[in-house]
């Protein structure tokens, strides 16, 4: 019996490696290889042509007060609103009152030292009658004069150097300096307004705290305005020596002019341009705001070579150029601009542009230019 079940059992085996080699055989090898990721970019190109172009010389720039101030106080104290309640864009006028800075403890001290110099006058008088008999009537009215609700009187002049130096021994000269000091500081818990102007910035509200140079509000001068204006270094010499301009908004509607100000001795090395900043009188009725940007129109032309390109395809005065496969930066400059497009110089005949700004991407290994008319 067992011999029976031996056989039996030899024989399932054989019979199941059999069937299972069969299977193997049959089996369609599988590609364990996963999907790679993509690493070739199609990016719409042009090749450079440059052409010979007349073009109205004209600029941008961004309008700025031609002054502005930064409200803060010398001294601590609770923040106190002035004549009027300021908030952002809220007009003012010359020397009037914009904050306060609560002064009663300020103001209950120095007329405690008043008391003191009037304590120091009367300790002194017996003395003055005995050695300065004919000076008394003058430092009784000194002393009289003394009032918690106004300045302090002049200080009397002295008759000769003993009276000077008896004065002086007293303390009667230094605390009438002192109190001298202090109401010159209590005029610092007031700012009056330098000028006509208007709110840019609130950073502080009254009830606040107000501490020593602690920015309370930011204050524009209205009336007086300027242009900051970017400048290439190549047309830079022709704008100074027609000096006046006109300024268009970007509908072209004429809204100011002016004439160059001053001119920054600091270039920027990015776009090689220097700041030239123009004076501004509306035109037309026109209102100027403070951060709007205008066009910058002088009347001359200019001819120079140049390229087309879409205005996508430049950020920072910089465009991509391919050379082979990858993509470089290129610093461009622009000369002149039409809807949706800018005419640049600094590209050479036969270069690929790219006509849009390619990001980066550590999986893209190699771009594939696609030409476009």
């Amino acid at each position: 019996m067992k011999r029976n079940q031996i056989i039996l059992l030899v024989v399932f085996f054989l019979v199941s490696a059999l069937i299972y080699w069969q299977v193997l055989s049959n089996k369609k090898p599988r590609n364990k290889e996963g999907k790679e990721p993509q690493t070739t970019a199609y990016i719409p190109i042009a090749i450079v042509k440059n052409q010979e172009r007349t073009l109205k010389i004209t600029s941008y720039g961004q309008i700025a007060p031609y002054s502005e101030v930064d409200v803060s106080f010398e001294v601590q104290g609770k923040l106190e609103k002035g004549e009027a309640a300021l908030k952002v864009g809220s007009k003012f006028r010359f020397n009037q009152v914009l904050y306060k800075v609560n002064s009663e403890e300020a103001y209950y001290s120095l007329n405690a030292r008043k008391a003191q110099l009037s304590n120091l006058i009367i300790g002194a008088l017996p003395d003055i009658e005995l050695d300065f008999a004919s000076e008394k009537n003058k430092w009784m009215n000194f002393m009289n004069e003394i009032n918690p609700a106004s300045m302090l009187p002049e200080f009397p002049r002295f008759s000769n150097n003993k009276e000077k130096m008896f004065i002086t021994a007293k303390g009667i000269l230094g605390e009438y300096m002192s109190i001298k000091s202090q109401e010159s500081r209590m005029a610092k818990y007031i700012f009056l307004a330098p000028f006509d102007g208007t709110v840019v910035e609130i950073f502080a509200e009254p009830g606040a705290v107000a501490n020593p140079g602690a920015r309370i509000a930011r204050i524009a001068k209205t009336g007086e305005m300027e242009v900051i204006v970017p400048i290439s270094l190549t047309q830079l010499k022709l704008y100074r020596q027609l000096g006046a301009a006109q300024f268009t908004d970007s509908k072209g509607n004429v809204v100011g002019k002016g004439s160059i100000v001053r001119t920054s001795d600091i270039i920027n090395q990015k776009t090689q341009s220097v700041d030239v900043y123009y004076s501004i009188q509306a035109e037309n009725g026109e209102k100027l705001f403070a951060g709007q940007f205008v066009n910058v129109l002088i009347n001359q032309s200019s001819t120079q070579r140049s390229f087309t390109v879409p205005t996508m395809a430049v950020r920072d005065n910089e465009v991509f150029v391919l050379n082979g496969k990858q993509v470089n930066k290129r610093a461009v400059m622009v000369i002149g601009s039409k809807p949706d497009s800018l005419f640049v110089s600094g590209l050479n005949d036969g270069e690929k542009i790219v006509l849009e700004q390619v990001e980066a991407n550590q999986q893209i290994k190699s771009y594939v230019g696609i030409k476009r008319n």
